[in-house]
């Protein structure tokens, strides 16, 4: 048997960063368990990208990977422009505009997944109280009265791994969570009634660091600035797209060749961003609404997509899931740091609870806000069309409302993790 204080499955976005800030705020040793090692850095635009918020870029820093990620490709963006395809109304937003966080010249930064994962398991790698299993998959997982067993399938083609024991296992394996299905932890479901479509583009016109989001009749479409690889000397004014539609338009979107793709993404985008080219390959997927009913059962705990996936068209599932791991870490943590780190035993199931409500308020919250958001924008008759337009002009231009919604682009508020806040006022 292999020993561990804590075996987390699932080594993505959200699974490192849990693990580098157990080890940032304790001496914690840490399993982490995925089939997909990682793959070294190329020229080649990953078309899976994440909105990084500043609470984000927040802990990256506090646990030692910001400077590595955004020396790659993370392109800040300053400014957002929304507008409504069906009316008049229009949202500009810009870092200057902020009253609340004026120190921070980005409101955002757009970076390839590839990127952030690169960074963090380089990081991790370098930790000796973090030891990863890439070589197979997990068989099963059981619960005694004081830990957690792990076993590992075992092939004709990979290698003998022995059982792990740990006190607490996490599951930050994705919104398909094996780990919440062997737990049978409750999930709610809903059916956006939506596929997104995701692809990078080139903007002859440029991004003008700006991310743009037009919400069309079939639902929005945003255009996220990225950066191009320093070998590029073409497609550059790149952006990756998240166009959000039903399921019967996406299918005929796909359907189409690059030309008349690109071209109705130009109309699409009222030619703002110039004559559109398709750069990359498409892709295209459901959007599902899931929440676990409970994040926390026994002495194992859902992180991330693992419990609870929202809509993409305010780019927040990530920062959601990078909240999870830091405010998991502090639960964690924070009485090892009061007391003695040696002591047998640091799960508290109290404080496990507690975590629990607090992810699981704040991912409600904002699940209601994007269905809200959604509805708002749902074709409607010729008088809603207007009042809609006259209240996202009349936010335009109100300086305290317009301040609250950039406070929540960057994801500041009251009630964050410790580690989400900057270094200086840490």
């Amino acid at each position: 048997m292999q020993k561990f204080d804590v075996l987390i499955v699932g080594a993505g976005m959200v699974g490192l960063t849990l693990a580098l800030a157990l080890r940032k705020t304790s001496q914690l040793t840490i399993a982490m368990v995925d089939t997909q090692a990682v793959t070294e850095l190329d020229d080649n635009i990953d078309v899976r990208v994440s909105a990084i918020n500043v609470a984000s870029k927040n802990i990256f820093s506090n646990i030692g990977v910001w400077q590595t990620i955004e020396a790659s490709r993370a392109q800040g963006y300053q400014h957002m422009h929304v507008w409504d395809k069906s009316g008049l109304g229009k949202l500009d937003f810009s870092a200057q505009d902020s009253t609340i966080f004026p120190t921070e010249n980005n409101l955002g930064w757009i970076i390839e997944n590839k990127m952030i994962r690169h960074a963090l398991w380089q990081q991790a790698e370098r930790d000796e109280g973090i030891h990863f299993f890439t070589g197979n998959k997990l068989a099963s997982i059981s619960h005694g009265e004081s830990e957690i067993f792990a076993t590992f399938e075992q092939t004709s083609d990979s290698p003998m791994t022995t059982p792990i024991i740990s006190k607490l296992v996490v599951g930050a394996d994705g919104a398909n969570s094996w780990v919440r299905k062997q737990m049978n932890m409750e999930m709610i479901f809903k059916d956006y009634d939506h596929h997104a479509i995701v692809a990078t583009v080139q903007c002859p016109q440029g991004h003008k660091n700006t991310a743009w989001q037009v919400f069309l009749p079939s639902g929005p479409l945003a255009f996220l600035p990225l950066q191009s690889p320093s070998t590029a000397s073409e497609n550059k004014d790149l952006c990756s797209i998240v166009y959000s539609t039903s399921p019967e338009d996406a299918k005929r979107l796909i359907a189409l060749d690059d030309i008349e793709f690109s071209k109705e993404l130009t109309a699409a985008s009222d030619g703002k961003l110039g004559d559109i080219k398709l750069v990359s390959e498409r892709f295209t997927y459901p959007l599902t609404m899931r929440l676990a009913q409970d994040f926390v059962k026994n002495r194992v705990v859902l992180v991330g997509d693992a419990a609870h996936t929202i809509h993409p068209l305010a780019g927040q599932g990530v920062n959601l899931g990078l909240l999870d791991a830091a405010a998991l870490a502090e639960t964690l943590t924070v009485k090892l740091n009061e007391h003695d780190e040696s002591q047998s035993d640091f799960v508290n199931f109290t404080d496990l609870k507690a975590f629990s409500r607090w992810r699981k308020s704040e991912a409600t919250e904002m699940i209601a806000a994007m269905a809200g958001i959604k509805q708002a924008f749902t074709p409607q008759q010729s008088p809603i069309k207007l009042l809609r337009g006259v209240g996202m002009n009349l936010i335009n231009n109100l300086a305290p409302a317009k301040n609250k919604l950039i406070a929540q682009a960057l994801g500041i508020k009251t009630d964050l993790p410790a580690l989400a806040y900057s270094k200086d006022t840490l």
